[in-house]
């Protein structure tokens, strides 16, 4: 009689649960940095690009169409506001980048990060991302619905360093 050995059976009898939890801990601590350091390059480089008059221009539509952002443009000039948007943003992922050291900053630059998209995903409520041509909702235009929509997933990791940080935090306390 053979038996047959699945994929479970054969990790647990290679593998101890610890080495499979020591193992997974590494992974998780590979992710945390990946998110952390992805997550400010991103912010950084989209937060250069706010003082081209390119960005400034492209982002109006935005910024005007949210209860959350327009007030912007009766303070700033179109650039001003934009200048404005990208040094939050670079300074957020200096932040964010030192954070790695420093778990305090982690969380300043995690709660920036989650304010941030939060507003920017917002945008999917506020500014016309529906595709007129394909019906409407549920299908999103390509500049700004699907521009928008790696947003949600920078809010969701936003939230995990934020946790992170607070984790951190307690530890070193």
């Amino acid at each position: 009689m053979t038996t047959t050995a699945t994929f479970s059976d054969t990790t647990t009898a290679e593998f101890s649960a610890t080495q499979i939890n020591a193992l997974g801990e590494k992974i998780s601590n590979i992710g945390v940095n990946a998110l952390r350091f992805t997550g400010a390059t991103v912010l950084g480089w989209i937060g250069a690009m706010k003082f081209t008059a390119y960005e400034a221009g492209a982002i109006e539509g935005l910024v005007a169409s949210s209860p959350l952002t327009s007030w912007l443009y009766s303070v700033f000039s179109l650039q001003g506001a934009s200048n404005l948007i990208g040094a939050t943003e670079i300074t957020l992922a200096v932040i964010i980048a030192l954070g790695a050291k420093f778990p305090k900053l982690a969380l300043i630059g995690a709660l920036g990060a989650l304010a941030t998209f939060f507003v920017t995903s917002s945008y999917l409520l506020t500014a016309p991302v529906w595709e007129a041509s394909l019906g409407g909702f549920p299908a999103l235009s390509v500049v700004p619905g699907q521009f928008l929509l790696k947003d949600i997933v920078l809010l969701a990791s936003a939230v995990f360093l934020t946790g992170d940080a607070l984790k951190r935090i307690g530890r070193t306390a």
